[in-house]
């Protein structure tokens, strides 16, 4: 979905590109970093994540994060405190007439409290600035509680999460909150359609109750509902160019609870780690409040993660996700004559590989393909009434800190550098002239997108 921008920068010549791109480098360089997670452990970040800055998590991250955050024994308050800045340059193939080609923007701007609160029990709350599209919200945030207890000679670790996004409370990088591509543009233009858990968060909250047993299965089951309208509004989550709830909107309704479900099985051996899972999501969503009648979506999801580990100057990664929705338009088809037809179909398919050299360069493949039914009423942005799009991404990443636990502000700097590029092979049902209008190409929509993105 293509954004409004307004403080944009246009850069005629190449060497200005470079100017540009300087600049960011040595902000960001001249900062220094204080990350909640290592100021309370002492740990360096490479021990939590593949790279020295995420966001894909080893297992003693996913450690750390399924026992509520709370290792560590720094107690200062002020050690729970970071912040975050993205800064990024968007270029596309063919001129976008809602940007101005070769952009530079201020992505988001974010100030976390993370870590212990109480003995057992931690958090991790963001509230973002976000500079495309001038706002202010809420973003990630998981609360968690947890214990650990011994049955049958075996270990298990139980808790409670509470949160304001399906999956962000996953210990994988595979689920919609933390899958790949981990950043993208905001000024580009995205692929119209996705499944709706990968569309509520921020705007939900709900509780979820997990245990993992043996360090191999993880048990997660929970509910979450729609804050009220004010609620939404006050944190950011609200979309004013849009009185009425959507499910395709930056707005959502969902009456009653909607249950969310999560297992999963781990193994790890010799530098080896692979997990295989399922997840699901059900919501009752009312689409215009003003109309009786709920919609029902319906997310079955599985996924696939593989790490090898052995070997921290290569270290090798390959993720897979496949989530297919069933919709059950009663409001829209009956009551609002939006759909031609009451049962719908809508797939998502994400596959990712990546080669990580002494946890500072990271060379990464993505392959993303999103199908449905055809609806000449439901989708009258594709020429071919179709939601369908195909994409691959390729990405650089340069992390030059954070491989050491040395004392001192230096060891917690943490600074990432992504080069990322995402070829269009299908956009919006169509190759060509995806809209009917405008005759606009689904490979015009290819984008270079460079980020520098800072912790501190």
């Amino acid at each position: 979905m293509k954004r409004n921008f307004n403080p944009i920068l246009r850069l005629n010549t190449v060497s200005t590109i470079l100017s540009v791109l300087i600049f960011w480098l040595s902000f960001v360089n001249s900062a220094q970093a204080i990350p909640s997670f290592t100021r309370q452990t002492g740990m360096a970040c490479t021990a939590c994540h593949t790279q020295a800055f995420g966001p894909n998590l080893t297992p003693y991250g996913r450690a750390f994060k399924l026992n509520a955050y709370t290792w560590g024994s720094n107690d200062s308050l002020l050690s729970r405190i970071s912040g975050s800045v993205q800064g990024s340059l968007t270029n596309t193939k063919k001129d976008d007439p809602s940007f101005s080609n070769n952009s530079i923007a201020l992505d988001q701007a974010s100030i976390f409290f993370g870590g212990r609160v109480v003995d057992q029990m931690g958090a991790m709350l963001q509230l973002t600035y976000a500079g495309v599209g001038n706002t202010f919200y809420f973003d990630n945030t998981d609360i968690r509680i947890s214990d650990e207890t011994s049955i049958f000679d075996q270990s298990v670790i139980y808790g409670v999460s509470f949160n304001n996004n399906p999956t962000v409370q996953d210990l994988w990088n595979t689920t919609p909150a933390w899958g790949y591509p981990y950043v993208g543009s905001a000024l580009a233009a995205t692929p119209s359609a996705a499944p709706i858990i990968s569309n509520v968060g921020g705007q939900v909250g709900g509780a979820t109750l997990y245990s993992m047993i043996a360090d191999t299965v993880m048990l997660e089951a929970g509910a979450y509902t729609s804050f009220a309208k004010g609620v939404q509004r006050g944190m950011g989550q609200w979309d004013t160019s849009n009185p009425n709830y959507s499910a395709n909107s930056g707005s959502i309704k969902i009456n009653g609870g909607a249950p969310y479900w999560r297992i999963a099985l781990q193994k790890e051996w010799q530098g080896n780690y692979v997990s295989l899972g399922h997840f699901g999501f059900r919501a009752d969503v009312q689409p215009n409040v003003t109309v009786p009648g709920n919609d029902r979506y319906t997310d079955l999801g599985m996924d696939f993660n593989y790490q090898y580990l052995a070997n921290t100057k290569h270290i090798v990664e390959a993720k897979a996700s496949y989530i297919r929705e069933q919709q059950q338009l009663f409001s829209t088809y009956y009551n609002l004559g939006g759909a031609t037809q009451l049962n719908q179909q809508l797939g998502f398919l994400g596959l990712n590989s990546s080669y990580t050299y002494d946890q500072t360069y990271t060379l990464a493949l993505g392959y993303n393909h999103i199908y449905g039914n055809s609806d000449t009423i439901l989708y009258t942005s594709s020429i071919n009434a179709k939601p369908n799009s195909e994409y691959f991404t390729f990405e650089l990443d340069y992390v030059p800190f954070g491989k050491k636990a040395t004392t001192g502000l230096a060891s917690y700097l943490n600074l990432r550098f992504a080069a990322q590029y995402v070829a269009y092979t299908l956009f919006n049902g169509a190759i060509n002239n995806y809209d009917g209008v405008s005759g606009r190409n689904a490979n015009d929509n290819n984008t270079f997108y460079f980020n520098s993105w800072l912790v501190f």
